[in-house]
């Protein structure tokens, strides 16, 4: 029976190892296929909706199938493409999928196709609509214009997955078609590379187990080498060996025996130590309630942009992006998330090191009406793409004691908080109020007051009012924490005010002249 650490954890580990990977093999071979189908399905769908709708679209605004579907050169040689030729192509290189159009209001029924086997698909969709069909087929969907099937064409020893039928028009023919052959060659492979890298994966991660397991247990051995060194002292708890227990657990007990019996001498001061060590079990758990709450945060916001950033570079990976284009627009995007995370991680580092007091503030006396209008000026090309009207008239100088770079941070929170949640007449109105040696600042704007119940919770960490607006703008839900603990290590007051056509936030400095 094994009561080793390092046994218990390095069989452990091989069990649950080897169970992921049946349990992985299992869904690969018996769902994946099934799995691919169910989202061609959908991707047919999708498209034949997409398509009809076009064409519907055209017919109301005059424009044939024959001008849907141009590509020519123009003068320049650029090539220039009809809207639906354009849309059939994008969901072809896409999806993988082959389509076939015939324009039956023509004369000569035209054809349109993005494959280059077009007499097969044509072919094919001949024989479906007359009735000729001789491949085997299991049709999985069916409404009054079109059907999606599976098919096993004899000639060709192949699967596909059809949708053929009409447009809503009733004169377009149409024929999708993608292969399935594959998809079982595909999960073979793909188990068969499971199988290899399992086995050394089982291989490695045992050995790292072991090595590391040695290295906990050997800490306890050097515990209960301690515990006989200070056997002058006592304590009445004694060590009972349980069945079960495990062996390094067994040594450390009775050398614990061996120390409690010298430790009854103690006992009276350490009742007097109790109240303080009461005060900090309850300080570590706070502390470890809030990092549970820190992690699960930061997990929360991190696991959107880096699910765009996986699904994004895989879709370049997968050659998704062909074009330009759609290259340029994958790269965007995955800089964008990389920027938002980034922001996010300096908003955290600096509100970790201003809550630990690292970061205390620098006093000095400074002008507040020439910083708030830099922050304003460096706002400019934000505010005219939103066509913001800042109203800040001040030409006064309102002197200050605070930490000029630190109250730069605050009116610029306030500011993109303004900036990002207005609306209506569009307008922000910032004001400094001087009175009785203390300055009042505040960051008006207009727009839909926020619901009382969130008032309290706005400078929490991660808290958001419109999750879905401040993830468009790219918002980590810190700022205000970081005001709060900036305004906390100035001794000042702030918070926030509804009006009946938008939102107030305020803070207060030290106005004296001295």
């Amino acid at each position: 029976m094994m009561k080793s650490i390092r046994s218990r954890l390095t069989v452990t580990f091989i069990g649950l190892i080897a169970v992921i990977l049946a349990v992985i093999w299992g869904v690969n071979k018996w769902y994946l296929e099934d799995f691919y189908v169910t989202k061609k399905v959908q991707a047919l769908n999708g498209a034949y909706e997409a398509i009809d709708s076009r064409i519907e679209e055209n017919k109301e605004n005059g424009i044939s199938i024959e001008d849907a579907m141009r590509r020519e050169k123009d003068a320049d040689g650029n090539i220039t493409e009809g809207n639906l030729q354009r849309l059939i192509r994008n969901f072809s290189d896409s999806a993988n999928v082959s389509v076939l159009i015939i324009d039956n209001s023509t004369e000569d029924a035209t054809v349109y196709s993005t494959s280059r086997d077009t007499k097969f698909l044509k072919d094919r969709i001949d024989r479906y609509i007359f009735g000729w069909a001789k491949a085997k087929y299991t049709i999985l969907e069916e409404n009054d214009q079109y059907k999606i099937q599976k098919t096993y064409d004899p000639q060709r020893e192949s699967m596909y997955l059809e949708s053929w039928g009409f447009f809503s028009d009733n004169s377009t023919a149409f024929i999708m078609s993608a292969p399935l052959s594959s998809i079982g060659e595909s999960v073979r492979l793909a188990n068969q590379f499971l199988l290899y890298v399992g086995m050394i994966a089982v291989l490695i991660g045992a050995l790292v187990v072991y090595l590391v397991a040695k290295q906990i247990t050997m800490p306890i051995y050097k515990l209960s080498n301690l515990s006989e060194r200070m056997s002058d002292l006592d304590f009445n708890a004694k060590y009972e060996s349980g069945k079960h227990d495990m062996e390094e657990i067994q040594v450390l007990g009775n050398s614990m025996n061996t120390l409690s019996e010298r430790l009854e001498e103690t006992i009276s001061a350490l009742k007097s130590a109790n109240n303080q060590l009461t005060k900090d079990i309850e300080e570590k758990t706070k502390i470890d309630e809030m990092r549970k709450d820190f992690i699960a945060n930061v997990s929360h916001e991190l696991k959107t942009p880096i699910a765009l950033i996986q699904g994004y570079a895989e879709g370049l990976q997968e050659g998704m992006g062909e074009e330009k284009e759609s290259r340029d627009y994958y790269c965007d995007v995955i800089v964008d998330e990389a920027n938002k995370m980034n922001k996010m991680v300096k908003q955290l580092l600096t509100l970790s090191s201003l809550e630990s007091g690292n970061d205390k503030p620098v006093m000095d006396r400074f002008n507040l009406t020439e910083l708030v209008r830099g922050v304003v000026n460096a706002s400019k090309i934000l505010l005219e793409q939103n066509e913001i009207q800042v109203d800040f008239d001040a030409q006064t100088p309102v002197y200050v004691w605070a930490d000029e770079f630190k109250i730069e941070q605050v009116v610029t929170n306030y500011l993109s908080n303004a900036i990002h949640h207005i609306d209506g007449e569009k307008k922000i109105i910032i004001k400094m109020l001087p009175e009785n040696g203390i300055v009042r600042i505040s960051v008006f704007n207009t727009g839909t007051p926020i619901p009382e119940d969130a008032i309290p919770n706005l400078w929490t960490k991660f808290y958001k009012v419109d999750k879905a607006r401040t993830r468009a703008y790219g918002g980590t839900g810190i700022g205000l924490s970081i005001v709060k603990a900036i305004m906390d290590a100035h001794n000042q007051q702030y918070g926030v005010k509804n009006w009946e056509n938008g939102v107030e936030f305020w803070f207060t400095l030290d106005g004296s002249n001295s």
